[in-house]
Order: structure tokens, then sequence, then C-alpha cells
């Protein structure tokens, strides 16, 4: 089993040494925040250890979604018939992977970088720590040192790391965290995954689409955090693609010749990979966090504006901040955080009011998400029980996605639910979850409704084409009822 590795980094001292705002990161949140504020007229630089473009162009998002995508591809059109006939063939294995690693540029940052010089954003190579107020000291591979020093803000985008859990062994047996299922060159045999979130979920639908013997160990099952139904179809799905799904904790995991032990419940599984899914850490224990006041290793907390509470001249966006731990919701946070140091910078106004311009009202009760997972999971907003939990009187709508004939165009049989959440009080949707084959397509309407604070009246004039999966607002309106005239 092998895993590509990212190119040798060569390290070129840059001839600046302060700017209007220095950045610890260089992923997808640190681009954007540099983006905006070049766009503002302010300089900007980003510093970067390992590869420009982070975690999400890599190891996450786009590989783990070039894996998944040929099996989704492949039993979608098994589903038609006439379409199914023609198939014949089964996944190519080799193929699949080829695409994935054409995605990441085989693990070389050269087109990010043309993209920061394009963008006029500089780079420094290296790890950065704070080591003062508004200054930043880089340290490259070959331990010389830069000292830079931010004019106006220094912005934290250092992301997450992988949490491995307190299992007896775990740790010494090395075991992939999501970085090594996204970037392996060849399909196990046998995969074990300790975890049952989003990314235990699809990268069990990955590779049980590779020919890999998959079983997840989910303690609490799958999907927690969803609607109870979204983990019920997710599991039934992939029981019916071969996964074991057990609902256990392992106790102990040792290394062995041929891969791994892992005890459970007093018996032993044995798997040539395992996979632990089990959550993230703040990536901020050796970033020099003690210069502002806070402890290392801690999550950063962040106002609306993303500015570190207690401080100003220090902000943090993406997953260290722990608001939303995606990478949409991260670049949203990003725009806001660069526009608003633009505008504290140059004595604009500020608006930080909920939904103003300089501001992340989105993270805390219209977040969108997909899970792609066989089916998917497209979610926004609150869940039902988040949403009794926060006070609000609700009704909630379910809505079989197989009785809208857009969806029964899509797959014979097809099978899927829709759940709409409205505050019974503002008569507003405060939460959507739709299950099914392709319904990540149809999340962003949901989304648009949610923070629009758009009446249920007035969405019986948003009419949805016929004959597509979007007649699931009609359906979930005429289920609700129709307001008296």
């Amino acid at each position: 089993m092998t895993t590509i590795e990212p190119q040798e980094l060569t390290v070129t001292p840059h001839p600046e040494t302060h700017f209007d705002v220095v950045i610890i990161g260089a992923g997808a949140v640190a681009e954007n925040v540099a983006d905006r504020i070049v766009q503002g007229g302010l300089s900007a630089v980003v510093i970067e250890s390992e590869l420009v473009g982070g975690e999400c162009s890599y190891w996450a998002c786009m590989p783990s979604k070039t894996l998944i995508r040929s099996g989704m591809a492949l039993r979608a059109a098994k589903r038609v018939a006439g379409a199914k006939e023609a198939v014949t063939g089964e996944l190519d294995v080799a193929a699949v992977l080829a695409r994935r690693n054409s995605f990441t540029h085989d693990w070389d940052d050269e087109s990010q970088v043309g993209w920061l010089e394009h963008a006029w954003i500089a780079l420094v190579r290296g790890h950065g720590r704070l080591t003062a107020a508004r200054e930043v000291t880089v340290t490259a591979t070959d331990g010389s040192t830069t000292v830079l020093t931010a004019g106006h803000a220094v912005v934290v985008c250092t992301g997450s790391d992988p949490l491995l859990p307190d299992i007896e062994g775990l740790r010494e047996a090395g075991p992939w965290t999501p970085r090594e299922a996204t970037s392996a060159q060849e399909a196990p045999a046998s995969l074990a995954i300790i975890g049952g979130g989003v990314v235990a979920v699809e990268m069990a639908t990955a590779y049980v689409s590779l020919g890999t013997t998959v079983t997840i160990l989910a303690r609490s099952g799958l999907l927690q955090g969803q609607e109870d139904f979204a983990g019920d179809l997710v599991a039934a799905s992939l029981r019916e693609l071969g996964v074991d799904i057990r609902t256990a904790a392992p106790t102990r995991v040792e290394s062995t010749t041929d891969g791994f032990a892992i005890t459970i419940d007093g018996e032993t599984l044995r798997a040539e990979k395992l996979l632990v899914a089990t959550g993230r850490v703040p990536r901020s224990s050796d970033i020099g966090m003690e210069i502002a006041g806070l402890t290392a290793g801690d999550w950063i907390e962040v106002d609306d504006t993303l500015k570190v509470v207690g401080s100003d001249w220090l902000y943090a966006a993406g997953d260290v901040n722990h608001r939303a731990l995606l990478t949409h919701q991260g670049k949203y946070q990003a725009r806001a955080v660069g526009d608003v140091i633009v505008a504290r910078a140059l004595g604009k106004p500020v608006d930080d009011a909920p939904w103003g311009a300089h501001v992340a009202t989105a993270d805390h009760e219209a977040v969108p998400q997909v899970t792609f997972s066989e089916p998917e999971v497209a979610s926004v907003g609150l869940t039902s029980s988040a949403a009794r939990k926060a006070g609000y009187d609700i009704r909630v709508i379910d809505y079989k996605l197989g009785n809208v004939a857009g969806a029964s165009l899509l797959a014979d049989g097809y099978e899927g639910q829709a759940r709409m959440v409205v505050d019974e009080k503002r008569k507003v949707i405060i939460g959507v979850t739709f299950v099914g084959q392709d319904v990540s397509e149809l999340i962003q309407a949901a989304t648009i409704a949610i923070v629009g604070e758009v009446p249920i009246d007035r969405l019986w004039h948003a009419v949805p084409a016929y004959p597509t999966m979007n007649e699931i607002w009609l359906r979930l309106l005429e289920t609700y009822g129709r307001p008296e005239a």
C-alpha cells in the first residue's frame, strides 16, 4: 500500500517582511482571506509549511469526492431501465485512482502558487508562530527564520487535525487518518473504519465501490447530529452494498504482519487497513497562541467578525475557530474577515449587525452541508431536535422523495426522504434535510429560503419546474397546508 508524497518544497525568502495583514496558513480559507485583503487595497502574505491550497485541495473535499463519484455514477446508471442493460463492466479501480490523482495535480501545488502570484498575494514557506503582537516568525525547513510584521492584523487559518481517540495501542499501530484514505494509490482488500460521521460513511461508500471489504465501527450509529432518518437510510444502503456496520467501540488495536487486529467486545476483527474518523482537533498547539493570552491546543473563540475575543489585532477563520468545520463555511468566514479588516484599517464603517457585510451570521443556524454517501444527505439549518432544544415552536413536515415525478424519472424505484422544519411563530423554514440520490443539487434553494427568511405564503409563488426533483417544494408546502385567504 502506497501513498503519494507531496513534492519537495523549495523555500525562497520573500524580499518584504512587513505587510498590512499576515495570514498563518495557505489553504482555501487563507487564500480567500488574502484575496479579499488585496482586493480591498491592502497587502497580504500567507505562510504555509505544506501545500498551498491546503487540506481541501489535496486530502479532503476534492480527492474524497472524486473517489466517491465513479461508483455513484455507475450505480445511478444501473437504476435506469435501458441504461442498466448497457452497463456490463465493473468499476475500473485504476482509472478511478488516476482521476483522483489528476484532481490533486499529483500533490503538486504549482498551480496554486501561480494563482497567489497572479492575485498579488505573497507566500512564505515554513512554520509560522506568533512571537509578539502583530509579529509572526516563520521557520523554514532548513532552520532559517524570517520575522514578518503586520500593520493591521494577523489571521490564523491553520485548520484542524484528525482526532485519535484514547484506544489502547491505536496510536502505536499507525492507522490511516483521512489523509491516507484519500491519497492511497491502491484499494486495500479490507478496511475497518472507526467512527460513524461524514468521513466514515463517505470513505465507506468510496472503498466498497472499489471492491474493498468494509466494516464500520460506530458506537452511536451513523450521522449523529443529522435527522434520525438520515443515518437509518444511509446505513440500510451501505449494508445493501456489503458494508458491515457494527454499533461497537474497539478497546484495543494492534499492528500485525498483514494489517490490524482490532479487539471489539472480546472478539478480534482483522483488516488490512484501519481508518480513524472520529472527529477533529484544532491545529493551534504550536503557533504561539500564548502571545495573545490563549491556550495552545484549544479552539480559538471569535466574535461574528471573526476577531479573537479580547484582541484588537488577531483573527481566526476556518476550522480552527470551531464554528463550522466545513470548507465552504470557512471560505464564507474568510470573505467576512477579509472585508472587515480592510474596513477597520481604512476607517470605513463596519456592518456588524446580523446578516451584515462583515459578519458570519450563517454560522449559527443556516449552515448547509452535504454528505456524499450512498445515498446523499443534504441539509441546512436546524434539525427538528436542535430546533426544539433551541426553544422554537416548530412543525415538522415529511415527504417521500420517491413520490415526486422528477425523482421517479431519475431512478427506477427511487427511495428518499425530505423533511422541512417550520418556525410556527414566524411561519418561516428553519431547517431542511434531503436524503436520496443527487439531493445535493437541491440544497441551495433551501439555504436561500432559510437565510432570506422567506415566508411560507410567499414560497407558494416559487413555482418548481415540472418534472424535476424540485417539485418536492410543492409537495412539502401542500403537506404543510396553504394559508387561508
